[in-house]
């Protein structure tokens, strides 16, 4: 069994202001903000700990341990760089890396693979899957989540956006099979070993005759969005500040409890669990742009 390289301290980032919300068929909703400081979201500190974490996402375990090995940690900094596409027209990429560190960090999900990973050049577009996860629920049952990362003005629109591209991997023809054996393919990447490889390869692609090990298909979904900030507001005390834009925050999420239960009621998303991460930004548009920046500089 593969282990995550996303340890629960990336959290200590983050203030936990809604907790495994429920939603329609048991599946939840988690809301983390980014820590205020100074009346402002401490972007900084965001860099620097996902800039310490970007060869886990975008490089496979094997290559990893390939240039550790060789003591080519210059090189390892900049092949997981070199993926990134350039700040200047990189829309969604950090929303992959967020939804990366969630599942490994908070649901305890070790990665398979992440559409960057499968990249030969910077300006390379994967489809599918924004990246693929591994669950395990207890012995015998495990669940393979699909990523599916969305950052949008609106939180309603990254709903929206989020479900239509779920119930378009789901409804076209042989996608899901693709997806699966491209996990096969890649899955040697992810091994330490051969004795590892065979055990994760029993788990992914499981055989119904020895009816030991189940494997269900589930969904992990990114939700980041813009939450504008009020010039009065920035002039609260830091404390006033605090409490006022963390409860706004946490309103606008609860507000559309009703939109992701109707989507999830949806007959294309039943007999499929669903663990969906929001995270507000200020400035988005501008935001996600100096985030990849700083971390391609």
């Amino acid at each position: 069994m593969i282990e995550k390289n996303i340890k629960e301290d990336f959290l200590d980032l983050f203030y936990h202001d809604i907790k495994s919300q429920k939603l329609h068929n048991n599946n939840t909703l988690e809301l983390f903000t980014l820590k205020v400081k100074n009346n402002a979201f401490s972007y900084d500190e965001l860099v620097g700990e996902l800039g310490n974490k970007l060869h886990y996402f975008a490089l496979s375990r094997k290559q990893i341990q390939q240039l550790k090995k060789e003591d080519r940690l210059n090189d390892l900094i900049k092949s997981s760089k070199s993926k990134l596409r350039a700040h200047n027209v990189n829309e969604g990429e950090l929303g992959e890396i967020l939804l990366y560190c969630l599942l490994e960090s908070h649901l305890n999900a070790p990665k398979i693979l992440t559409k960057l990973e499968l990249k030969t050049a910077a300006n390379d577009y994967v489809k599918g899957a924004d990246g693929v996860h591994l669950l395990k629920i207890n012995e015998n049952d495990y669940q393979l989540i699909f990523g599916e990362s969305k950052l949008e003005a609106k939180f309603i629109d990254g709903i929206y956006s989020a479900f239509d591209s779920i119930k378009k991997l789901l409804q076209t023809d042989g996608k899901l099979n693709f997806e699966m054996d491209l996990i096969n393919s890649e899955l040697i990447k992810e091994a330490y070993d051969e004795s590892s490889y065979h055990i994760l390869k029993s788990i992914i692609i499981p055989s119904a005759k020895q009816d030991q090990k189940y494997l269900d298909y589930s969904f992990g979904i990114f939700l980041g969005f813009d939450i504008s900030i009020k010039d009065e507001d920035r002039n609260l005390s830091n404390s006033e500040f605090r409490i006022k834009i963390r409860e706004e925050i946490k309103n606008e999420v609860l507000s559309t409890i009703n939109s992701l239960d109707f989507q999830l009621k949806k007959t294309d998303f039943s007999g499929y669990k669903f663990y969906v991460y929001a995270i507000p930004f200020s400035d988005l548009a501008i935001k996600r742009k100096e985030i990849i920046k700083k971390l391609t500089d």
